[in-house]
């Protein structure tokens, strides 16, 4: 029976889509509500996530000044975020198999719930902090839980529509804590976040469980029900059922990857490409960028809200462009390549804005040159750097080590993205200019890598992908 290995995901200490790609039961019309009712109950989780990323921006300056913060203590207010998601990143896998899919996004929906409450109330930096820790938990734990269920639960004709909405929806939750943290203050905004963790705490006991779950802890039962559930209830699922008992039984006696695979010479390629990818994506300064927008706007002179607004319009039609129209017809290199190239004049732009102002030089025009490269940027961000290297990621891993090398990249991305966070607001007393310069010279350095070591993988199984890269 066909298998194809961009399908068989599973791992160490976490789990992965467990995915069919060919399926033999037909999908009714009926099907689809409940699919589309699970994905987007499943999306609240992705929209939290972006309201928990874009929360710090529009809020910087109500925080500093109602609590008496420095931009020391307000950068590790905006950064812990990271530490929270890496802890959440890490336990996501075990915690996902123990208590399922659902089981999963109703604890991440609680532990976020509860760090917002703690924002609200909070009185001073400790309390802040811890809050912003537990939502970044929460974050790190949907960052996984939310594709995965996603993936196991759609049929394969709807399979990928669906998982664009993941990405689609981070940013429309992101956008929203521009656009509504415009008229509302820091603490009623952190009220907002609270809301799609309702909405995704009781949604989930309205919808099926992942069949492929059931199935692996053995509620045999429950994985039928919940399959003919999601197919329809008119709809043949007699094949699909037994191929994904044959696959999860092949899937049970497939060798488990350790550490020590990953920087095996015929591995090595992988692994560079992928962290790398992921350092990149990171170290351009986009969380840097997202953090604190409305401060480079006041430090440029140009108006924080008109430029978030412009802003988050722009990043969800962009992402939206990108995720459903690009990325199939024009390839991933070419994306790539052609984000970092624009990420690199957005640099400049904002770069010299800065030095403009220092200088007081061309003072009438340095506004627009702030607010139109940070769209650039942001705009250059989102058709390519935002999503793609996690398809290629994706891609690239041999079956046997995706678990374990999955694992890695998405630690250094959480990393990295916390790191950047943490330094930005010392790089700007530094050195305004300067701080979009070194991210500029690290665009460079990206377009470097990406053309040298990057593989087209448009149009191409895993076999002939992993075989291009030996």
């Amino acid at each position: 029976m066909a298998r194809r290995e961009d399908d068989v995901e599973k791992m160490n200490g976490k789990s992965e889509p467990l995915l069919l790609p060919e399926i033999g039961s037909d999908v009714s019309e009926e099907a689809s509500w409940m699919v589309y009712l699970s994905t987007f109950i499943a999306v609240c989780g992705s929209y939290e996530f972006g309201t928990c990323v874009g929360y710090s921006a529009p809020t910087q300056f109500g925080i500093m000044e109602e609590l008496n913060l420095s931009y020391s203590q307000f950068s590790v207010f905006g950064s812990i975020l990271n530490v929270g998601a890496v802890f959440g990143a890490i336990t996501s896998g075990k915690i996902t198999d123990f208590i399922g899919r659902k089981g999963a996004m109703r604890l991440a929906s609680v532990i976020s719930a509860i760090g917002w409450l703690i924002i609200y109330f909070a009185k001073g930096d400790v309390a802040l902090d811890f809050g912003r820790f537990l939502t970044g938990y929460g974050c790190g734990t949907l960052s996984f839980v939310v594709p995965v269920f996603i993936a196991e639960i759609s049929p394969k004709k709807l399979r990928g529509a669906l998982a664009t909405l993941n990405q689609l929806f981070i940013v429309i939750g992101l956008a929203s804590m521009f656009l509504i943290g415009a008229v509302l203050n820091w603490r009623t905004l952190a009220l907002t976040g609270v809301a799609p963790c309702v909405v995704l705490f009781c949604g989930t006991w309205f919808i099926p469980e992942s069949p492929r779950w059931l199935e692996m802890v053995g509620r045999h039962g429950d994985f039928e029900v919940a399959l003919q559930k999601l197919r329809g209830s008119h709809a043949n699922i007699t094949r699909e059922a037994e191929e994904i008992k044959e696959y999860l039984a092949t899937l049970a006696h497939l060798p488990k990857a350790t550490a020590w695979d990953l920087i095996d010479k015929k591995n090595i390629r992988f692994v560079i490409v992928g962290v790398g990818l992921m350092f990149f994506q990171q170290f351009v300064g986009i969380n840097g960028v997202i953090f604190y927008a409305q401060q480079i706007f006041v430090s440029a002179g140009a108006s924080p809200t008109l430029g978030s607004i412009l802003y988050s319009i722009e990043q969800v039609v962009l992402t939206a462009l990108g995720a459903t129209l690009l990325i199939d017809r024009l390839g991933r290199r070419p994306l790539l390549l052609a984000s970092a190239v624009g990420m690199l004049v957005g640099c400049l732009l904002i770069g010299n804005s800065f030095l403009l102002k220092a200088n007081g030089l061309a003072l009438d025009v340095i506004p627009a040159l702030a607010v139109s490269g940070v769209l650039v940027y942001i705009g250059s961000f989102s058709i390519g750097m935002g999503a793609i290297p996690w398809v290629i990621m994706s891609e690239i891993f041999p079956i046997n080590l995706k678990g374990t090398a999955g694992g890695l990249v998405t630690v250094v991305n959480w990393l990295s993205s916390w790191l950047v966070s943490f330094t930005f607001n010392f790089l700007m007393i530094w050195s305004p200019h300067g701080t979009f310069y070194v991210y500029g010279g690290v665009c460079v350095l990206a377009i470097i890598f990406i053309a040298k070591l990057v593989p087209e993988t448009k149009g191409r199984t895993l076999e002939e992908i992993q075989a291009m890269m030996l």
